[in-house]
């Protein structure tokens, strides 16, 4: 699930002070999820639910509304600022998801509130599963269109859906899927995103794809805000960053994996028909991934800024998380894949952890202004450039964000050396039509990443070219070089991007040979071309028209940052 709050239209029945239904549908060892549904039939504001268990429970958590207590056995909900509408009116139902630490014993919830005058109602807000309302679309100033290009690379992380998917889903072809995903303790672990054309969930790039993303929408929120994307990307974020929540069961226990990346890679069809088991997999202190949990808690500390001012119940427990993460990862070190014993070797094999230990360190000091949090990522950092920027190397993203809250002069001359080693001159490839082309493998991911690092820098005012040198590198992928390599984006966009759910039906067949995709895929950014431009659009060909999560997430917080300047 993803919105834990929902407010949906034709419900009766509950008046002032009457009781709402409450169901429980998790349990596993220690605790259980469960959900209250309240149905107003008169404007109620300032409103409480008492949730009366019977018995003392050992913590309560929700993120639709804020508790107090957080345990014992009455607890009293409210609502939070942001999403969540203080006044209820008929027509409209409440419901909430809430966890409990403890055990289950009979649940009783009341709805209070003083009578509102006038029906004011309103969109729901931080909770599972609802999508924002819509607005109409609105064209950037840019010489592409960069509002476009927002709206469908958040398309984009929407096909990416696990677990439930919200009844107002904008993409018909997708439903839900892996609805069994379960810890060892059978922990609730649906939800989350699937990671390229592939439905694992590999937790290592899903995070770094949404600290990248949420430092886009931070940094960049008014781009996002003149588009219309602002709140479809608050839920876009939320998505990852609440199965994040869920896989941290404990303070010492992180689940970073779900799925068999072989067996899956076996099966070629929507992840609606998956049957194959998926395992799940976790990080302890006796099998610690600090690279993996660094990840993690950067995510996390910067999905604290986004939502602080828009749910601060939510944002807080995103940073509880957050701290507990990078404490466990700190403490407990290791590589995910080799004392972790990840079996992700195959597929995203972790170079070193000290990156990711100092990237999140550094966004947890923007978090929170704790000077011990920037001591541990300055003493960290050390003096790497970087050889590019991805979900294996925090470098240089590293510097730019440490120069942005420091100014430190070393930090300075790292984010130069790195863009400059990116530039003309600097050492790097250079296809006949202009791409900086690091390796084969995503060609164009590792370019937009380095683009949104000059981006960035050119914006905190380190001159040399470096807006030019990114907009021209994000220019190339939407047309420049005589294509788009966008999903329905543009000229000649890709039309069979190596994606099974994009390629398949979810009640018939499955589309081969040089047939175009039945469901567009809007707003993937494909792999990309090899070192002279070469490219053939087939889904065959996975190394130049694979799509992935990371794929996009430096792409599009470059596309943020182009349209935060053309207005």
């Amino acid at each position: 699930m993803s919105l834990l709050w929902v407010l949906l239209a034709g419900v009766v029945t509950l008046t002032l002070n009457q009781a709402c239904d409450v169901i429980v549908d998790q349990e596993w060892t220690g605790g259980f999820r469960g959900k209250f549904t309240c149905k107003p039939t008169k404007p109620q504001d300032g409103w409480t639910v008492t949730l009366d268990f019977g018995t003392p429970i050992q913590k309560f958590e929700i993120w639709c509304a804020k508790a107090s207590p957080d345990s014992g056995s009455r607890i009293v909900v409210r609502p939070t600022n942001g999403f969540a509408n203080k006044v209820l009116t008929p027509g409209k139902t409440l419901e909430c998801v809430f966890v409990v630490r403890g055990s289950k014993s009979s649940i009783k919830a009341q709805l209070s509130g003083e009578k509102a005058g006038g029906n004011t109602g309103g969109t729901g807000g931080t909770g599972p599963v609802t999508n924002p309302p819509g607005r109409p679309d609105v064209k950037s100033k840019g010489k592409y269109d960069y509002c476009e290009l927002l709206k469908k690379s958040i398309l984009f992380y929407e096909a990416q859906r696990s677990g439930k998917l919200p009844s107002n889903k904008r993409l018909s072809w997708r439903g839900d899927s892996a609805m069994g995903d379960r810890g060892h303790n059978g922990e609730d672990l649906t939800g989350g995103w699937y990671d390229a054309g592939d439905h694992v969930k590999f937790g290592l790039p899903m995070a770094w794809s949404a600290t990248v993303l949420l430092w886009g929408l931070i940094d960049y929120k008014d781009a996002y805000t003149k588009c219309g994307q602002y709140e479809w990307m608050l839920a876009s974020v939320k998505w990852p960053l609440d199965w994040f929540i869920k896989a941290h069961p404990s303070a010492n226990e992180l689940y970073v994996q779900v799925g068999d990346g072989y067996a899956d890679h076996g099966f070629w069809g929507p992840p609606e028909k998956m049957n194959m088991a998926r395992p799940s997999f976790k990080i302890t202190p006796g099998n610690p991934g600090s690279d993996v949990a660094g990840e993690y808690a950067a995510a996390m500390a910067a999905g604290y800024i986004a939502f602080k001012d828009v749910d601060a119940g939510y944002a807080g427990n995103l940073l509880r998380h957050a701290k507990e993460i990078f404490n466990f990862a700190d403490k407990h070190r290791g590589k995910y894949q080799i004392e972790g014993r990840v079996p992700a070797k195959d597929f995203y094999n972790s170079q070193s952890i000290e990156d990711d230990l100092a990237w999140a360190a550094a966004w947890l000091y923007r978090a929170t202004n704790d000077k011990n949090y920037l001591n541990k990522a300055m003493s960290m950092a050390g003096g790497e450039a970087g050889w590019g920027f991805s979900w294996d190397e925090q470098w240089a993203g590293l510097n730019v964000l440490l120069y942005q809250l420091t100014k430190d002069g070393t930090r300075k001359g790292l984010v130069e050396s790195y863009v400059k080693s990116w530039m003309p001159q600097g050492g790097i490839h250079y296809t006949p039509k202009g791409l900086a082309w690091r390796i084969k493998w995503g060609s164009n991911r590792y370019a937009a990443n380095s683009a949104f690092v000059a981006l960035r820098a050119a914006d905190l005012g380190i001159n040399g070219g470096y807006f030019q040198w990114g907009e021209k590198q994000i220019g190339y992928m939407l047309g420049d070089g005589g294509r788009s390599y966008v999903c329905g984006f543009g000229n000649n966009p890709p039309r069979q991007p190596h994606h099974r759910a994009s390629s398949c039906r979810i009640n018939g067949g499955c589309t081969t040979g040089g047939q175009p995709n039945p469901n567009v895929l809007y707003g993937a950014l494909v792999g990309g071309p090899g070192a002279n431009d070469d490219y053939q659009d087939s889904r065959d060909d996975y190394v130049k028209n694979e799509v992935a999560d990371d794929y996009n997430a430096g792409f599009q917080s470059a596309i943020a940052a182009l349209q935060n300047r053309a207005g």
